[in-house]
């Protein structure tokens, strides 16, 4: 199993599925590919899991909860994008190339980290530890590539008043 130390993910029209490349460009490079209704579900199931564990919100009057909890993905937003590039369509397409289906997608809470764990169906996988923030940009990025996929409810505007100007592709590293 590769460590996780960066991701990019693209929505490929012609697979109807989002290639999350991991580490791409580098030897212990993975990729899969996300399905909807993997990519669905993720969604929904991270960001009630970022809601009900942040301390910021929980210390907070229910009336007020929404409002904090934007001014934590803002803040999320805000502090990782010095980390965020351009990712080279090189690369991507050699990890399109490489990907297998993802069987197995798995988010754990540890406090203030998340341990994310990707498996493959034929036996690939890349797991990592991310801090609360970086968790907060990975779903961003899934949740923007959703979008564009036109795979949400509807059209979704970028979550955070920070949101990147790029139009393609960009990779987070932690």
């Amino acid at each position: 199993m590769q460590e996780l130390t960066s991701v990019t993910f693209v929505y490929a029209v012609q697979e109807d599925r989002i290639l999350a490349a991991i580490n791409a460009g580098r030897p212990e490079a993975w990729s899969c590919w996300l399905t909807r209704r993997v990519v669905l579900a993720v969604l929904e199931r991270v960001a009630e899991i970022l809601a009900t564990t942040s301390t910021l919100a929980q210390r907070a009057p229910v009336e007020l909860r929404r409002e904090l909890a934007a001014f934590e993905h803002d803040a999320a937003m805000a502090q990782t994008a010095q980390r965020m590039f351009a990712a080279p369509a090189d690369l991507l397409n050699a990890s399109a190339t490489a990907a297998e289906l993802v069987g197995q997608l798995s988010i754990t809470n540890d406090g203030d980290n998340f341990r994310v764990e990707l498996h493959g169906l034929r036996g690939g996988g890349a797991a990592g530890v991310l801090r609360r923030v970086g968790l907060q940009r990975i779903l961003q990025m899934l949740q923007d590539e959703a979008a564009k996929a036109g795979w949400l409810a509807t059209p979704s505007k970028p979550q955070s008043t920070q949101a990147l100007g790029e139009t393609g592709p960009t990779q987070f590293r932690q």
